[in-house]
């Protein structure tokens, strides 16, 4: 036996968070790859009053992205994970709400500056989020919403299964600066849209109707 397996290796989808000036960033992979994925196109229409404006486009189409995975300690718990039995899926969780904190840190900084009587609070930045689904699809993201369903515990009562819905927005070339990394992460993606869909995209008439005619 060589130990050779004839299997594709499965690609795990992600949530990769960056906080500068940290170096290192949260990788936060699904445990369970979702089954499913939604995503909601919106054109971004040009204003105008008709005519030749009425087929322009005012930049990329605004995305979002919802996906359920499911987070089970079943496996964790069966090897004698010292974290998985002390506290269960709590950090996992915690990776992806921390997501939606600004950090403490920053928190007591702006609370301390509005005793001082400070004018203007600069809001706490969210960190850099990338959605990664495949080597075809690494988007930035803003994550936006979490529903968390906790459906077991241990005798602790941490929670060691759940299911978390996410709602992600697409940052796209209309969102970022030309400077910053999501931009061309987002130019690239839309390159590969593109390119999928000329291959995508019949090159005759005759595939549609059966014979080649002019429509235009």
């Amino acid at each position: 036996m060589t130990g050779y397996s004839r299997s594709p290796r499965l690609t795990k989808g992600a949530i990769v968070a960056f906080r500068p000036p940290l170096p290192i960033p949260s990788v936060i992979p699904f445990q369970y790859n979702p089954e499913t994925l939604s995503r909601t196109v919106e054109a971004r229409a040009a204003e105008g009053d008709g005519g030749t404006e009425t087929f322009r486009l005012a930049g990329v189409p605004k995305e979002k992205i919802a996906v359920d995975a499911m987070f089970d300690a079943a496996d964790d718990l069966e090897r004698g994970d010292s974290v998985a039995e002390t506290t269960g899926l709590s950090p996992r969780l915690a990776a992806l709400e921390t997501l939606l904190y600004p950090e403490y840190a920053t928190t007591i900084a702006n609370t301390v500056l509005m005793n001082l009587g400070t004018i203007e609070v600069l809001p706490a930045k969210s960190p850099f989020t990338i959605f990664i689904w495949g080597k075809n699809r690494i988007l930035p993201v803003r994550l936006s919403n979490l529903s968390i369903t906790e459906e077991a515990y241990d005798p602790a009562l941490n929670p060691i299964r759940a299911k978390v819905g996410m709602e992600l927005q697409v940052l796209t070339t209309q969102d970022l600066k030309a400077t910053h990394p999501g931009y061309g992460m987002y130019l690239a993606h839309h390159v590969i849209k593109e390119t999928m869909a000329a291959i995508g995209t019949a090159q005759s008439l005759g595939r549609v109707l059966g014979s080649d005619v002019r429509l235009l």
